[in-house]
């Protein structure tokens, strides 16, 4: 048995044909639905990158002790645990922030990583003459968007970009093994997470009347756009993601001819979504974990259980991946998970979780059943306590600095960290997520979440439910505190 997982980066569900979007042009994913089990009520667990990545290695919510993170010493990798059972991993990515500072100790769990470089601001090219940067809509600056800047002189053409090499290095791994057995591939691109920037051949799909500033990467925040500058926002990244659509053709070409799906799973799957002018927002982040961020696309084919261009509407999350792997594979899956094998869902659409966490460290904790969505504020514009549980005080690009690490408390608490000691370091926090204030949906009724709803009495269920959630996570007593909520 071998496994494949296809990782794409802010692929949001609300433009996939699958799940209803009619203008964008993929008929790879039309493919992909139908050689697949195709999941309604999946959600990502921890935002954004990182904090997402450390889920499908442990299993386990990231947001509720620590933000960005690289690996700790205490994790228990699914992907390390596949690799000392004797399942040989390897992963082919373009995402630079493994090779961040933030982000150390990741690629290290596979046997084997190939590193593409030149995505976003990826310190890749040296150039000490500044770049042409035309006139642009984003408001954006820095050695971030100079080095972006600098990267896209050297991707001129398709066979250029950082995808094409993620995708052409994974199929030759694919050639060249597919007849071994007990082995784990994880494709991960970097696209269509912004800049949306690709060839004009992908752009030409999506015609539009737009005659303003350079503009493929939106600020975060609320949306300063005009309806044409947003327009135009929301057409390069289709335009990105039907470039995406085309690479995923190529791996479900190579897996018919192949005839992997036999002895193959297939998981394509993404982090997180991204807005793109709904609600008056853009980006991700510094806004409440809206269901264009949080609910994702989720595809599985699994050969023991082959359900074919099926729907599943169990609820499901980034944590049950870990789960599925492990149990896939027969191997012993990663202690202190929060997730569970999603086999009972393929098999029959049966309840695997009654509800699922998810957040940004520091910002609301939220929590669905699926058909309600309860988003809990802090209760002060302090936003605290909020402490950061790590060994590894790292945020993505840089080290903790000294102020960060004078007040160092050390503590055992928490199971999970299999007995050792962790710094406890006070976390700066902001009043972004007290301004907004808490919010309940019922996204049976307003699906695009633009009506809170005012419902006491099932929003003390949520919070029951919450509560519930979070005591499995081992989630530290002041998180209850910031948000208000009562321990059992």
């Amino acid at each position: 048995m071998k496994a494949v997982m296809l990782l794409f980066d802010s692929l949001n569900r609300r433009f996939l044909p699958n799940y209803g979007c009619d203008f964008t042009k993929l008929p790879n994913f039309k493919r992909l639905g139908e050689k697949t089990t195709t999941f309604d009520n999946f959600y990502g667990g921890s935002m954004p990158c990182m904090p997402a990545r450390r889920e499908l290695h442990t299993g386990r919510y990231n947001f509720l002790h620590t933000g960005w993170s690289p690996m700790q010493p205490f994790d228990d990798s699914v992907i390390e645990r596949l690799s000392n059972a004797g399942v040989y991993t390897h992963i082919s990515t373009d995402h630079y922030h493994y090779w961040e500072v933030g982000g150390s100790g990741y690629l290290n769990k596979f046997n084997s990583f190939e590193m593409v470089r030149g995505q976003e601001g990826d310190p890749w090219m040296g150039q000490v003459a500044d770049p042409e940067i035309p006139k642009s809509v984003s408001h954006r600056s820095g050695k971030l968007w100079r080095q972006d800047w600098v990267n896209r002189e050297f991707l001129k053409s398709e066979e250029d970009m950082p995808q094409t090499h993620v995708f052409a290095s994974s199929l030759d791994f694919i050639e060249r093994n597919c007849d071994e057995d007990r082995w784990f591939l994880q494709i991960e691109a970097f696209d269509p997470h912004e800049p949306f920037y690709s060839q004009k051949e992908y752009k030409d799909l999506y015609p539009h009347d737009y005659h303003g500033d350079h503009f493929d990467w939106p600020d975060y925040g609320k949306n300063h756009c005009t309806p044409e500058e947003t327009e135009h926002a929301r057409m390069e990244y289709a335009a990105l993601m039907s470039m995406c659509d085309r690479y995923l053709g190529k791996l479900l070409d190579l897996m018919d001819e192949k005839d992997m799906w036999k002895d193959t799973m297939l998981i394509v799957n993404t982090d997180h979504g991204f807005m793109l002018g709904e609600k008056e927002w853009m980006g991700k982040n510094v806004l409440p974990q809206y269901d264009e961020l949080i609910h994702t696309p989720f595809f599985i084919h699994d050969p023991r259980n082959p359900h074919l261009g099926e729907r599943r509407s169990s609820l499901a999350q980034t944590v049950d991946i870990p789960a599925t792997l492990a149990e896939f594979f027969d191997i012993e899956p990663p202690e202190f998970m929060d997730g569970r094998s999603l086999t009972p869902a393929i098999k029959n659409d049966e309840a695997i979780r009654e509800g699922a966490l998810f957040g940004i460290f520091g910002g609301h904790i939220n929590v669905t059943d699926g058909r309600f969505v309860f988003m809990k504020a802090p209760v002060s514009a302090k936003n605290g306590p909020l402490y950061n549980y790590t060994l590894m005080p790292m945020h993505m690009s840089s080290s903790f600095t000294k102020e960060e690490l004078e007040d160092i408390k050390i503590t055992d608490e928490f199971k999970f960290t299999k007995e050792i000691p962790v710094m406890k370091l006070l976390s700066p926090s902001d009043d972004r997520a007290f301004v907004q204030g808490s919010r309940l949906y019922d996204l049976e009724k307003d699906p695009e979440e633009l009506s809170p709803l005012s419902d006491r009495k099932v929003e003390r269920r949520m919070e029951e439910l919450m509560v519930k959630l979070m005591e499995q996570n081992e989630a530290p007593a002041e998180q209850y505190e910031r948000v208000g909520l009562r321990r059992n």
